[in-house]
C-alpha cells in the first residue's frame, strides 16, 4: 500500500509500506478520507517532536477491511469515524472518567502511525458507526467537531443566552454552528475580516474584528449589556485570552481550547474583580456520538469548511496549502 511517511522536519515522503497488522483487539480501516490540522502542520516542520518514521494524521474516516477477534460489534464492510486518542484506562485520571486527560493517552498519526495512507490500524474501541447520509468530505469533520461540542458544553450554556466564538478557523466555524444548534445568539470574532462573510452565513448574528479593539464594543452592543454570557476561544494564540476577557461579561464564562505555543500575558485583576469564570476544554470524553448526530441532522454544515482537496501523491502541497490564508480544512483523500 502507499503511505506518507514522515522521515524528519519537512521530509515527507509517499511510499510502499505493507499493511498495518491487525491485533485481537484492532481494526483495519481503508482511509477514505483525513483531516490536516494545526498538530499536523507543527510535526510536519519539526516544531513538535516526534519518533521518526511516523504516518500523520488523525481525523480519519474509512471504510474497516479487517478486525482481530476481540474487534467486539465492529465488522468487515463499517464505515466508521476514528476517535484517535485513547487512554490506559487504568490510571486514576480514567478512572474517575478524565480519560481526555491521561497522561499515558494515545494519539494516532501522533504517538503511533495514523491515516495518511491507504489503511491504517487503529484500536476497534476508536471506531465510531459513520451515519448513512453523511459522505467522507463531511465526516472528516467529525473529529474537529467533537472538540467543541465538549467545550460548548462545559460553557455552560442556558437558554436565550448570548455566546461569542473567538477564531473562525475550522474549530472556531464549527463551534458556531454547535451554538446555534443549542439556541444561542452567536457574536463572531476574528483578527481579520476575510471569513466574517462565511461566519453570517453559517449563523452569527453579527461579527466584528480583534483589530482597533472594536471587539469590545461589538460584545457590549451585541449583548446590550457589559459584554457576551459566554466566549468560546479557538484562536489559539497569546493574546486570545485578554481578547475573550474583553468580550465577556462580569459573572461570564471563558472556554480556552485553542493550544498558544508561545507564553501568554494576562492581568487577572478584572479576572477576580468581575468572578469571570475561566476553564480549559481538552479534546473530547464522550462527545463523538453527539458529533455525529449533528452531521447526520443537518444542525452542523462542515461542507463549506473543506476548502482544499488532494490526493495523498499531492501531500506536499496539502501542506503548503494548510498554510495558505484561504484554508479552512485541507483534507486528503487517499
Amino acid at each position: 500500500m502507499k503511505a506518507a511517511v514522515l522521515r524528519g522536519p519537512r521530509d515527507l515522503r509517499v511510499e510502499a509500506v505493507g499493511a498495518p497488522a491487525v491485533a485481537a483487539d484492532t481494526v483495519l480501516v481503508r482511509v477514505a478520507a483525513i483531516g490536516l490540522c494545526g498538530t499536523d502542520y507543527r510535526i510536519w516542520n519539526g516544531d513538535r517532536p516526534v519518533s521518526y518514521p511516523l504516518v500523520m494524521g488523525h481525523e480519519l474516516v474509512g471504510t474497516v477491511v479487517a478486525h482481530g477477534p476481540e474487534a467486539g460489534l465492529i465488522r468487515r464492510g463499517d464505515r466508521v469515524a476514528i476517535e484517535p486518542n485513547y487512554s490506559c484506562r487504568v490510571c486514576p485520571l480514567c478512572r474517575e472518567g478524565n480519560r481526555n486527560l491521561c497522561l499515558e493517552r494515545v494519539a494516532v498519526g501522533i504517538d503511533v502511525d495514523g491515516g495518511l495512507a491507504e489503511m491504517a490500524a487503529v484500536p476497534a474501541r476508536c471506531c465510531w458507526p459513520a451515519p448513512p447520509d453523511v459522505d467522507e468530505a463531511r465526516l472528516v469533520l467529525a473529529e474537529p467537531l467533537a472538540v467543541v461540542v465538549r467545550a460548548v458544553a462545559r460553557a455552560q450554556l442556558a437558554p436565550g443566552q448570548s455566546a461569542a466564538v473567538l477564531g473562525l478557523g475550522s474549530l472556531g466555524l464549527l463551534a458556531l454552528q454547535v451554538l446555534r444548534a443549542r439556541g444561542a445568539r452567536v457574536l463572531a470574532v476574528a483578527r481579520h475580516g476575510r471569513r466574517l462573510d462565511l461566519a453570517r452565513s453559517l449563523g452569527a448574528v453579527a461579527v466584528a474584528t480583534t483589530a482597533g479593539g472594536e471587539h469590545a464594543a461589538a460584545a457590549r452592543a451585541f449583548s446590550g449589556r457589559e459584554g457576551v454570557d459566554l466566549v468560546i476561544e479557538t484562536a489559539g494564540t497569546p493574546e486570545a485570552v485578554g481578547h475573550a476577557l474583553d468580550l465577556v461579561r462580569p459573572g461570564g464564562r471563558v472556554v480556552l481550547t485553542g493550544l498558544p505555543h508561545e507564553p501568554s500575558s494576562l492581568d487577572f485583576f478584572p479576572v477576580v474583580r468581575r468572578e469571570v469564570t475561566i476553564a480549559g476544554s481538552m479534546i473530547y470524553q464522550d462527545e463523538f456520538p453527539e458529533a455525529l448526530r449533528l452531521l447526520a441532522s443537518g444542525a452542523v454544515r462542515p461542507e463549506a469548511l473543506v476548502t482544499h482537496r488532494f490526493a495523498l501523491a499531492d501531500i506536499a502541497a496539502a501542506f503548503e496549502a494548510h498554510r495558505t490564508p484561504e484554508a479552512i480544512k485541507v483534507a486528503v483523500f487517499p
